[in-house]
């Protein structure tokens, strides 16, 4: 288990990681912020859903999804439809609009990714995206899919940046 120093920096790193997620929300386009991209993209990796799922799956409030919901289906992104199970439910889904915006937040999501982390190894790149599939499983994501543990991590010459 690691010890009490580990855990503390490891508490810096996730409270500098703040920088790399207003980054990448600066990358969106101005009517779709990061609850409604967070959305898209639950509708996109799992398909339809309905409403309850999916304020499951994105760890809030009915209220909030409302929101992100309302304002997706204002701009044609995702469709409601009645549930035929349940008719006070709704089910949603992605529209072509909505599948043409995910494409393109991955597209400039990845194409961020790649200009900064272009000095990374893809071994490097595989690890980070081990342990942070490890790390969410281990605080219960929803979203997360169980992966194996990564190899053990070599000691590198690079330092790593301070925050």
């Amino acid at each position: 288990m690691a010890g009490s120093a580990q855990y503390e920096e490891l508490v810096r790193q996730f409270s500098a990681f703040g920088a790399v997620k207003r980054e990448i929300n600066r990358i969106m386009p101005a009517d779709c912020h990061s609850g409604s991209a967070a959305v898209l993209t639950l509708l996109g990796r799992y398909g339809d859903m309905r409403m309850s799922k999916l304020a499951e799956r994105l760890s809030v409030d009915m209220s909030v999804t409302s929101r992100h919901v309302a304002h997706l289906a204002e701009r044609g992104w995702i469709e409601r439809s009645p549930d035929p199970a349940d008719k006070r439910s709704r089910i949603l889904h992605l529209t072509p609009a909505g599948r043409t915006q995910l494409d393109e937040l991955f597209r400039r999501t990845t194409q961020l990714l790649a200009e900064r982390l272009a000095d990374w190894s893809d071994e490097e790149v595989g690890w980070l995206t081990q342990l942070m599939a490890r790390l969410r499983d281990s605080f219960g994501d929803t979203r997360a899919v169980s992966r194996p543990a990564p190899p053990a991590l070599e000691q590198t010459t690079r330092t790593p940046a301070s925050t």
